[in-house]
């Protein structure tokens, strides 16, 4: 149900403090930043609110130091990374300029550990590794044609690396390390703690042997991080990655990583199974959760929260799908590939050893190539430097040797891509401490690229007078588990849920609240998804568990859009009628607006051609929350 007028201006005071927007100064040019001394900004006084602000950002960020980055024309550096995500317009590999409506909260950027600044050392001319193999290659990646050839080059011969063939490139790590160190330098330069955080990360980047994504983002709490990370060449198995996290945490080196693009795994990312091929057990499920406790379900690669073929009852399943495995024209197999599917063996596997390896919260990140994400379907520039600017390049209009009887298209991964996605937090302050914390307790959500903020709360003493009480916020605290949580059973009582979400005012209004449950009945997975909340005063079908369609169109001559349809705000407290306290089970919450013009929509419609017809013309961007399990 809808806040009223009337008690919107009763709760308004707190509001503005549990769910205020988080302002952030932008800065002119990169001179302009002063370099901030880490252990001095950690003790600077910063507000801190009890109730928690939402902030949001992006994990995924790929700069000039990442191999395929610098091969797609990326010149763009951290420090330059840093200053877009403050608000600032940075330049494409194309000349053009990117730039967000509003700047974000916090960032890290999370360059390939392996070859981590290499291409831009072979391409030196003074560079010890002048004559190597792959120099001519990557000197020649000067446009889509040459980036192809020396993509192809590198994935070639990193993939012949093996015991018998080792890397010969940078074989003492100098390059590594000097590349290390200045993604941790533009880190410290850019930390404004209370107005923007960064924190030092990269990208650990394992496969299978036939393209399974294995990739995961390593985020460090503070400033106490390695010399140098673990890569692919360390080793390719994700458990050795968690056991040397585990080692560096004995050491004070605090970090977590987080799978993305488990979309494109072919099932290796949720498998059952360990790396050797034997069952998990107790063991393996604990040393994953505590290394582990988020998963990226939405970025550009496309959405992983579930698939039509695993979900075949939810309307919204076919969201941003890509079906193929990464740097592929494989397709990826759904099963063991997405997160919904992954919660479900989750509850499964918990029952026959003890522990859920599967029970971690949601982000959303960008996976950004470019050193800048591309969230908003106006205003789209994708992932890969010069070889996806284009729009015919990526498959939305037609080629040059097209006509319109007869429209021919380029066939790529990047048509499958999206304007996507964010992270969100709640979090006492602007800071590396509280937001750090707030992912380990899972306490996210994540967005296909808008603001939307999103709270989640479970507890037994929850009463429909809460959507309209001025301190719902501090009840729900007291009373109940946030997002990420656990609540354990009262015995003879079904729990209640408060639910609310805001919409980003530079986006659509939001249409409905849903609730996604997913039990174990039988010994089986069973899913269902409910609609609780409905805009426009309209309420929910009881028979079909759906809201009725609120008239909001989109018009695809020039992507105007119904006026006056959905709401700013949705609330409700909401009980499942069909709770039983022997069954296994999480909720989790996905929130929809009005529909809006895909990415693509917009090409065409600038390129004064029909949108593509394979391609969807109008999307229904969207925020999901990580879980609250009921515990057994």
């Amino acid at each position: 149900m809808k806040r009223t007028d009337k008690t919107i201006i009763a709760a308004i005071a707190l509001m503005l403090m549990a769910c205020g927007e988080s302002k952030v100064e932008t800065t002119a040019t990169v001179d302009s930043v002063a370099p901030v001394d880490s252990g001095a900004a950690e003790q600077m006084a910063v507000a801190s609110n009890p109730l928690k602000n939402a902030y949001f950002g992006d994990t995924h960020i790929h700069t000039a130091l990442s191999f395929d980055a610098y091969l797609f024309g990326t010149r763009r550096t951290p420090n330059d990374a840093y200053m877009f995500a403050k608000g600032n317009a940075i330049e494409h590999a194309s000349g053009l300029q990117m730039q967000m409506r509003k700047p974000l909260d916090f960032l890290a950027v999370s360059d390939h550990a392996f070859f981590m600044g290499m291409m831009g050392e072979l391409a030196q001319p003074d560079s010890a590794y002048k004559n190597h193999e792959l120099a001519p290659a990557v000197k020649g990646a000067t446009d889509a044609a040459g980036s192809g050839v020396a993509f192809q080059a590198v994935l070639g011969f990193m993939r012949s690396r093996d015991a018998d063939n080792p890397n010969d490139l940078d074989p003492d790590k100098r390059v590594l390390r000097s590349a290390w160190q200045e993604v941790i330098d533009a880190a410290q330069r850019h930390y404004e703690p209370g107005k923007f955080t960064t924190f030092v990360g990269y990208e650990y980047t394992s496969s299978g042997p036939e393209s399974q994504n294995l990739h995961r983002n390593v985020i460090f709490r503070d400033d106490n991080v390695p010399t140098a990370p673990y890569s692919r060449f360390d080793s390719l198995n994700p458990e050795d990655l968690w056991s040397w996290m585990d080692q560096q945490r004995a050491q004070g080196k605090e970090s977590l990583a987080i799978p993305h693009n488990s979309n494109g795994s072919d099932g290796w990312m949720f498998a059952t199974n360990k790396w050797s091929g034997d069952k998990v057990d107790a063991q393996w499920a604990e040393q994953r959760m505590r290394n582990e406790p988020l998963v990226e379900n939405t970025q550009v690669k496309g959405t992983s929260d579930t698939h039509p073929l695993l979900s075949p009852n939810d309307e919204w399943a076919n969201f941003e799908i890509m079906p193929l495995r990464i740097a592929s024209t494989l397709t990826s197999q759904p099963n063991g590939s997405y997160v919904r599917d992954a919660y479900l063996n989750g509850l499964l596997l918990e029952q026959q050893i003890g522990v859920n390896p599967y029970q971690f919260g949601v982000i959303g990140a960008s996976d950004t190539h470019n050193a800048a994400g591309s969230f908003e379907e106006d205003n789209y520039w994708s992932k890969t430097g010069f070889t996806d600017i284009n729009p015919e390049a990526r498959g939305s209009v037609p080629t040059a040797d097209s006509t319109p009887e007869d429209p021919k298209y380029t066939d790529n991964p990047s048509q499958y891509w999206g304007a996507s996605g964010l992270a969100g937090v709640w979090a006492e302050s602007n800071t590396r401490e509280a937001i750090f914390a707030a992912m380990q307790r899972k306490e996210t959500f994540s967005t296909s690229g808008p603001h939307i903020k999103l709270r989640f709360f479970a507890g037994y003493d929850f009463g429909g007078d809460m959507v309209d009480a001025p301190d719902s916020i501090a009840k729900a605290y007291a009373n109940g588990v946030p997002m990420g949580g656990e609540l354990t059973p009262k015995e003879g009582t079904a729990p209640s849920f408060y639910i609310w979400a805001s919409q980003d005012p530079d986006t659509q209004p939001l249409q409905r609240l849903q609730i996604i449950k997913g039990w174990v009945e039988g010994g089986k997975p069973r899913e269902q998804v409910i609609d609780v909340a409905c805009a426009d005063g309209l309420a929910v079908d009881p028979n079909t568990m759906r809201c009725p369609d609120n008239g909001a169109k989109v018009d695809l001559s020039d992507c105007s859009v119904t006026p006056n349809k959905g709401d700013s705000e949705l609330a409700t407290v909401w009980s499942d009628p069909n709770y039983d306290a022997k069954q296994a089970a999480f909720y989790y919450v996905r929130v929809l607006e009005n529909p809006t013009c895909r990415w693509s929509t917009y090409d065409a419609i600038r390129a004064g051609v029909p949108p593509r017809a394979d391609m969807q013309a109008v999307i229904q961007d969207r925020a999901w929350s990580s879980p609250i399990w009921l515990a057994q």
